[in-house]
């Protein structure tokens, strides 16, 4: 997940939506599925190749995090699925029940973590027996996949035998609880564990030395149970990631790390590996003179300690984005799918005015007649924050 920042107005403007990506062909539909005895709608994402199919499909899974699900914006894994659309998958990223604009109320299983992958896994489930009737879908080739919650639903999945699943892949799967006095890391080994004893299905896992969530002693617990119960899973312990692994599979950075050990499981299951597709991975945002990036006093619009946010926005790794408005609005993200689209969606929420990019990556963007002429302030390292407000 990013890290971000936004400064707050008190006369907000609707937030603009965001734009699908007409490159990979982005839908989102509302799929039915039934979920204990009653029928609910599913936000799903789709992402295709050009043509009518059928195409191999991979089925991505999100996490949850903290607060009302409902409040979860619409994952898109716009990284990970533009690696796999190249190769001639289609991606479906299904926002399960009670999470985002899916209907139904999300179910909390307590501390019972083998309930908790299996009823999220039930959604799944619905998933693809949609999907099983679409014409597009070739029924044959399925991967499912998922990050964080999304993989511990992957894997209690992988017990349901469906028709056509060849392989999971997970990213940093487990479920994480705060407060209280479950024993969830217990918890989490004990599921997988369950999991592991009743699926056939190969599968290949990914945690980062420096995940947050699911440390290195707890991944390989997990792995452990699982293949001391039957399973089949190879894990890949691949270091430390920026500052938190647990996001890997969402950067752009992350993709040197999962695609070479994925592409080597998809070989194994017979799976296409090859790019059939010419995509650009990103729309480069031309680079203007209007002043050098660590010209702090240069950034039009800010107000009162605003500076020392952008100050801020200086120390963090790339891909990284800063935005403005008029306002006095303002908002950087580092990290993520598309910092420089989920800036301006952020800034947006909290300006009366029109938000516009300053900064993306190392290079300011920003479009003005005169250009500012001055010395350049540099920009003194300053303690990163994962997320704050401020007027």
């Amino acid at each position: 997940m990013a890290a971000l920042a936004l400064g707050l107005m008190s006369h907000p403007s609707p937030a603009p939506a965001v734009t699908l990506d007409a490159a990979l062909n982005e839908q989102v539909v509302m799929i039915p599925v039934q979920s204990g005895g009653a029928q609910v709608q599913l936000e799903t994402t789709v992402f295709k190749p050009p043509g009518t199919g059928p195409f191999p499909l991979v089925i991505m899974n999100h996490g949850k995090a903290l607060g009302n699900p409902h409040s979860q914006g619409r994952d898109r894994f716009v990284v990970l699925s533009r690696e796999f659309v190249r190769r001639g998958y289609a991606v479906v990223i299904p926002m399960r029940k009670g999470f985002s604009k899916s209907t139904g109320d999300y179910v909390d299983q307590g501390c019972n973590m083998t309930a908790h992958g299996q009823s999220q896994a039930d959604d799944l489930q619905g998933t693809l027996e949609y999907l099983d009737k679409q014409e597009w879908v070739d029924r044959d080739r399925i991967i499912v996949a998922g990050q964080s919650y999304g993989g511990l639903a992957t894997l209690a999945f992988g017990t349901r035998h469906f028709p056509g699943v060849r392989g999971l892949i997970n990213f940093a799967g487990g479920l994480k609880m705060h407060g209280g006095d479950c024993h969830w890391q217990d918890s989490l080994v004990q599921a997988v564990s369950s999991y592991g004893g009743k699926t056939a299905l190969p599968s290949i896992w990914f945690y980062g030395a420096n995940d947050q969530h699911f440390g290195p002693d707890l991944a390989s617990r997990m792995h452990d149970a699982y293949v001391q119960a039957g399973g089949h899973a190879k894990l890949v312990a691949y270091g430390a990631f920026k500052k938190d692994a647990h996001g890997m599979s969402g950067s752009r950075d992350g993709v040197k790390i999962w695609w070479p050990e994925t592409e080597k499981f998809l070989k194994e299951l017979g799976m296409p590996t090859e790019p059939v597709v010419a995509l650009s991975d990103e729309i480069k945002i031309p680079k203007t003179e209007y002043a050098t990036l660590d010209n702090i006093d240069a950034v039009p619009y800010l107000k009162g300690d605003a500076r020392e946010h952008y100050r801020e926005f200086l120390t963090k790794s790339t891909p990284r984005a800063f935005a403005v408005s008029a306002s006095g609005a303002w908002s950087w993200a580092e990290d993520g799918d598309d910092p420089a689209e989920q800036v301006l969606a952020d800034c947006q929420k909290h300006s009366s005015q029109p938000c516009k990019l300053y900064a993306v990556d190392n290079n300011v963007v920003w479009v003005d007649d005169q250009p500012v002429n001055g010395t350049a302030t540099a920009a003194a390292p300053s303690k990163a924050t994962q997320a704050l407000t401020g007027p």
